[in-house]
């Protein structure tokens, strides 16, 4: 028995040091990638651990420590209602994160669907689905988002709404494109001679063979799903208040203590930069990784 726990053990240490092998490999060819995936995931245990790291409450307001500058007790300062900025941006990661990741993943899981349908039967169900798509890629992203929230009402589901339908257009042509592709395949020709059902080809042979795009899609629309929130909540029509949320740290009465306390807006602004860029790079890497035509580059 030893001697069979010391062979499987033996047989183990090598593909633990090979996976580790390639991981460090992939971390030289890509520094930026894994740049950006430490950001993320450095951002994702804040949003994690918020109730524990955050050092005041996010929604506690103290008259006698309005616009005070950074200090020793508030590291980047409080605003105009004497809340800490630390506090806020702390839990305010999980606002921001908690709607771009679900934005994106019902907005790309959908326009897959939509797109892997479209794509695998063709003629006037693709003509319907397209022209759809079509008409909400008409509209810029933001000002359809606009619309949507201002018909919905202001609130954290109706923003992820929202930017699931601005992110769909693009998921759905994409993996289109994708399943236009792998449908000519042999293996699926082979499937249908050996008389399998449609959809099971579709959701067996097909979907798997699309993923590698959707994971692309997906890490690469979190930045801009985050950049938006962002954008929807400093016009007013993101997240309500009180809730600390990074776009709407720097609207409303934010606005007119900028030049005389311009940490309002710094340290709002420098964690939405970071996570847009840590998605940014990361999306990027996983491209060059997934994609054969840039895997060797």
């Amino acid at each position: 028995m030893t001697a069979v726990s010391d062979t499987s053990a033996a047989t183990r240490s090598p593909r633990k040091k090979s996976r580790l092998a390639k991981t460090l490999s992939l971390m030289r060819k890509k520094p930026l990638g894994a740049i950006g995936g430490v950001i993320i995931l450095v951002f994702c245990l804040v949003a994690l651990f918020a109730p524990w790291l955050a050092p005041f409450d996010p929604l506690k307001i103290d008259s006698s420590n309005l616009l005070t500058p950074p200090n020793a007790s508030n590291w980047f300062g409080t605003d105009e209602f004497g809340r800490d900025i630390l506090s806020r941006l702390i839990w305010g990661a999980r606002i921001s994160l908690f709607v771009g990741l679900s934005a994106v993943l019902l907005g790309t899981t959908t326009g897959s669907v939509l797109g892997l349908i479209s794509g695998y039967f063709g003629g006037k169900l693709d003509s319907l689905i397209q022209r759809v798509m079509d008409t909400l890629m008409a509209f810029p992203m933001l000002v359809l988002a606009l619309a949507m929230v201002a018909a919905l009402g202001s609130s954290v589901r109706n923003v992820i709404i929202a930017l699931a339908v601005v992110i769909m257009p693009n998921a759905a042509r994409v993996i289109r494109s994708s399943a236009l592709t792998v449908r000519e395949k042999p293996f699926v020709e082979a499937a249908h001679n050996l008389g399998l059902s449609t959809w099971r080809i579709l959701f067996r042979h097909v979907l798997p063979n699309c993923v590698a795009p959707f994971i692309i899609l997906a890490t690469a629309g979190l930045g801009s799903a985050i950049l938006s929130e962002a954008s929807l909540s400093f016009l007013g029509l993101g997240t309500p208040p009180p809730e600390p949320s990074w776009g709407a740290m720097l609207s409303g009465k934010t606005q007119r203590y900028m030049t005389e306390a311009p940490w309002l807006a710094i340290f709002p602004g420098l964690a939405i930069t970071l996570v847009v860029f840590g998605f940014n790079f990361l999306g990027d890497a996983l491209r060059d990784i997934l994609d054969p035509k840039l895997r060797s580059r």
